[in-house]
């Protein structure tokens, strides 16, 4: 079957016999090569080419213009803006947001050759109504937003004429002037003959280009569409080009060329429906792999077709191994590289740089960058691990100039780090240094894509350097951020390869005019495919329907028509749409599949697939560990240094944890302490007590004492915050809360013991005491060492107390025992657990007849000493709170079964669910 680029091809060469004097015209730059291709392939003979122009080349032939840039035209605004409204102006960053809406308004009355007095005057009249009131007078602020609208005529003016002086134009400036010089073209071109090609939806200047050619040149338009559509009153697949038919009188007289009968032909159109957008690139990839192993050369005449373009990169990554010769039209965005989010985080950096310096999540996430570990490489160290290293282990949560000179010294770290916060052309040249650097480290290495990534960036930071010195109004980096942003958009890396070999991939505007045996289609959703309403203007719809410019409707059209061209010559359809939609992927399945579904004329062709991926369900299992022989010297080891309260209760709550932290040594990733960490605390108030207490050791407490001691407190307390809590700063947010509560914990806790004294005597016996102990265990051939500090021991009315300390929340129950096998196996007992250890470790020095042990919890300071006790049963009232020589006994039992089993080769390490 010949292509429809063919068709036109064979029958303008059978009209004329040569093409040396024509013109070809197409919706695009892509169809240009197809069509180069087709007249090589229908004459068979050496000849001149035709001119062949892209229909906006065009135009910009026929205007004399050159198309501005979209920064260009930005700027231009900008400009323009500011100089009509030098008092009351935004700044750039504020107003580009709106501006870029601006310009697209412009860009489209221009093209559609709208009457802009009219419309600028009708707009500015719906504000004037929409904030009219018959009571209320005008606030300055409504006054301002009117005069906004009011001056956009003369804004529109001012920018165009700014323009044309300098020989450029937007999209519509240049078609508003191709059409003002068509009439001297025309007459200067009387011997050339025109041929448009499959074209469908024109603009206002487009049509009056076309039509004044076509009635007064040598010229032919050939329409690529289906009879099967343009019979079809209702169908939007043909409704620009009926409308055509009814409008134009060129097409009044004579009948439509290029139709064709191909889409009631042989199809086979399969709709998939694919859970998630990924999920479809590799369902492309497993068809693709599929039908190559059927047919080697089906590749030739397939295209995969991006709905959504975001999905390039995914099918990049999924494109199977074996396929030979891959052509992407597309490009692959500049803003999906590695050093995109270099920048933009560079310029983060000094964005958000505050009178503290840079926050360390800045500062950590800039430097992990790859390439910034690159740059900052050396023979012997790595100046950006030194210093990341540095900020975790300093707790820095700020860094300035300084810390960053105290730790390294290097001509690149003074480019990335200075004192002051650069101004944008300064900014730029750094880009540009760190880039140059950048390219001497890779031709080290030979790596040839980030050397073209590097190329690309280099000319952009040139352009960037270009725009901050011609525009003074560029002064801050946000501004630069927004420019950069702008332009990385618009920037492409081009793929190598032949444009007319191989599997082509491309966007759903470039399929215009080609033809493909077999087509492969993305993301058939709403929103997408058609993309559904947007209102990205300041024209409301009234006014648009009023002045003739395009709206949602003739949008959807468009897509509809693209859709069904893909479809006529096609053999092999595939439909792939999203079956989980969202907001950010698309709506539900397009109303252009539920369209196909019900024609009866399809039915037949057509099949339904529901693609998901096997879901076999995950039975987790536990981790285990067997004791081998290397584990078991391991364990002994640990044995012989001693196992600590903590540690036991580790492995009460996870053998495995304490398998990875106690034995082999797997501590938490050391992070940057924002706010103090919990343990930081416990750390803070252990240590204040102590130096509080410590003057009181062999006394007697006495409320003078204590009420010293109590005015110390905030002191100590921050003494103890500088030295645990390294590079925190407790002058403010909720740092300085933490500091407060911990002298809230301590002063309560004082005001406690100040009550307990004037009641009892207290003696203070020792304060964080170490203890190691020999425990005696004859079936072990190793020694077993029990060893821990106890926080306080004093003496009570003549009853010894072990005091531990807790910043967490600990109550009665987790320091009461009723059946003494759960010490050894519930967590929940671990407190408990561990003030047995403790009385433990004393008794085995100081022999005792009886003994209590107990918790002060800071965050239950209401429930004063919480002692240990042992209970008959869970609803028994009475608590037996003595630890006497039989509850050690019975302890003594728990505590030799528990490490046997920890040191017994035959019982692996589980993990419990936590």
């Amino acid at each position: 079957m010949q292509s429809f680029l063919e068709e036109v091809v064979a029958a303008v060469w059978k009209k004329q016999g040569t093409l040396e004097e024509t013109i070809f015209i197409l919706p695009s730059k892509r169809a240009g090569t197809f069509l180069r291709n087709a007249i090589a392939h229908i004459t068979q003979k050496t000849l001149f080419a035709p001119d062949i122009y892209s229909i906006e080349s065009f135009v910009e032939h026929l205007s004399g213009l050159s198309y501005a840039n979209n920064t260009q035209q930005l700027f231009e605004l900008y400009s323009t803006y500011a100089n009509q409204t030098p008092d009351k102006k935004d700044d750039f960053f504020t107003f580009s947001k709106w501006g870029q809406t601006l310009l697209q308004d412009f860009n489209e009355v221009d093209r559609y050759l709208v009457d802009t007095e009219k419309l600028f005057s009708n707009l500015y009249d719906i504000q004037q109504i929409s904030h009219w009131s018959p009571d209320a007078p005008k606030t300055k602020m409504m006054e301002d937003y009117q005069q906004f609208w009011k001056n956009l005529n003369p804004l529109y003016k001012a920018f165009n004429n700014n323009l044309l002086k300098k020989g450029l134009g937007h999209q519509g400036l240049v078609y508003r002037q191709a059409v003002k010089k068509l009439e001297d073209y025309i007459a200067s071109n009387k011997n050339k003959t025109y041929i448009f090609v499959g074209f469908n939806a024109l603009n206002t200047a487009e049509i009056t280009i076309i039509q004044k050619i076509l009635a007064q040149c040598k010229s032919d338009i050939y329409w690529d569409l289906d009879n099967y559509f343009l019979d079809d009153s209702a169908h939007d697949a043909s409704f620009f080009i009926r409308q055509h038919q009814r409008t134009w009188p060129q097409l009044q007289n004579h009948g439509l060329l290029g139709i064709s009968d191909h889409f009631l032909g042989d199809k086979n159109i399969h709709i998939i429906g694919v859970p998630k957008n990924v999920s479809q690139t590799k369902y492309v990839s497993g068809l693709l792999s599929t039908r190559l192993k059927k047919d080697e050369n089906f590749i030739k005449k397939t295209a995969v077709v991006l709905g959504d373009e975001s999905l390039l990169n995914p099918l990049l990554n999924s494109i199977p191994e074996d396929l030979k010769g891959v052509n992407i039209t597309m490009g692959y965005p500049l803003n999906k590289t590695p050093l995109a989010s270099l920048f933009y985080q560079f310029m983060d950096l000094y964005i958000k740089k505050d009178s503290h310096g840079w926050f360390y999540k800045s500062v950590l996430a800039f430097l992990s960058h790859p390439y910034i570990n690159i740059l900052l490489d050396k023979e012997t160290k790595n100046d950006a691990e030194i210093i990341i290293e540095t900020i975790k282990a300093q707790n820095w949560a700020y860094i300035d100039i300084d810390k960053i000179r105290s730790l390294a010294t290097s001509e690149q770290l003074s480019i990335l780090f200075s004192e002051e916060i650069p101004n944008p052309e300064k900014f730029v040249k750094k880009c540009l240094a760190i880039i140059l650097d950048l390219k001497d480290k890779l031709q080290v290495s030979n790596n040839a894509l980030s050397l073209e990534y590097l190329y690309h960036f280099y000319t952009l930071f040139n352009q960037l350097l270009d725009v901050v010195q011609q525009h003074s109004f560029i002064d801050d980096l946000k501004s630069l951020q927004s420019i950069y942003k702008e332009l990385l958009s618009s920037e492409t890396l081009d793929f190598k390869g032949e444009p007319l070999q191989g599997l082509q991939i491309m966007g759903m505007l470039e399929s215009r005019n080609l033809d493909f045996e077999t087509v492969i289609l993305t993301s058939v959703n709403e929103g997408i495919l058609p993309s559904g309403k947007s209102n990205n203007s300041f024209i409301p719809f009234d006014l648009k329907s009023a002045f003739g410019l395009p709206t949602y409707k003739e949008k959807d059209a468009v897509y509809t028509y693209h859709f069904y061209r893909l479809l006529q010559r096609a053999k092999n359809i595939y439909l792939l749409y999203n079956t989980e939609p969202d907001v950010l992927e698309g709506g539900e399945r397009s109303r252009l599949i539920s369209q196909l579904l019900t024609d009866q004329n399809m039915m037949g062709k057509i099949s339904q697939t529901i693609i998901a991926p096997a879901i076999s369900p995950t039975i987790k299992t536990m981790e285990r560990i067997d004791k081998d022989a290397a584990l078991i010297e391991l364990i002994e080891k640990y044995a012989s240094k001693g196992f600590s309260p903590t540690s036991l209760s580790n492995y009460i709550r996870n053998p495995i944890s304490f398998y990875k932290k106690n034995l082999l040594g797997i501590e938490d990733l050391s992070e940057v302490e924002e706010t103090v960490a919990a343990n930081t605390l416990g750390t803070i108030v252990h240590d204040t007590l102590e130096e509080i207490y410590k003057p009181f050791i062999g006394h007697v407490l006495t409320v003078d004492l204590l009420i010293q001691g109590k005015s110390l407190i905030r002191t100590i307390v921050e003494s103890h915050f500088l030295n645990s809590y390294k590079g925190g700063d407790i002058s403010y947010g909720k740092n300085l809360i933490a500091f407060n509560v911990v002298v809230r914990y301590i002063e309560n806790f004082i005001d406690l013991e100040i009550a307990d004294v004037k009641r009892h005597q207290i003696k203070i016996i020792g304060l964080e005491e170490s203890y190691q102990i020999n425990l005696d265990m004859p079936q072990l051939n190793f020694p077993v060492v029990l060893k821990g500090k106890l926080d306080r021991i004093d003496e009570k009315d003549g009853t010894l107390r072990i005091i531990d300390y807790k910043t967490g929340k600990v109550e009665n129950k987790n320091v009461t025992i009723v059946d003494w096998q759960e010490i050894r196996t519930e967590y929940d007992q671990s407190k408990a657990f561990q003030l047995l250890c403790y009385a433990t470790m004393y008794a085995k020095t100081n022999p005792f007849n009886h003994i209590v042990a107990g918790i002060i919890s800071f965050k239950n300071l209401g429930s004063g000493l919480q002692y240990f006790g042992t209970k008959d049963s869970k609803a028994s009232r009475k608590t037996d709170t003595v630890i006497t020589q039989d509850t050690m006994l019975a302890f003594g039992e728990q505590l030799e079964e528990l490490i046997l089993e920890i040191c017994n080769p035959d019982i692996p390490f589980v993990e419990k669910e936590v």
